[in-house]
């Protein structure tokens, strides 16, 4: 490649990752959403659980 052909070079402070930052958080909304669905599914049906048990020990 010749240096003719090159319009624009790029350092490493005029490189803004957008892109990037916007995959991570697209990744943790969806960590987020399928931990409150496993949450509402598995476990908010279920008997007491350790937290429960504790606060029904306590109050005794």
């Amino acid at each position: 490649m010749d240096k003719a052909s090159i319009s624009r070079e790029l350092g490493h402070n005029e490189f803004d990752p957008r892109g990037t930052l916007a995959l991570i958080v697209l990744y943790f909304v969806v960590l987020t959403l399928m931990w409150l669905f496993t949450y509402f599914v598995e476990f908010l049906g279920n008997g007491p659980t350790v937290i429960g048990l504790l606060g029904f020990l306590v109050s005794l």
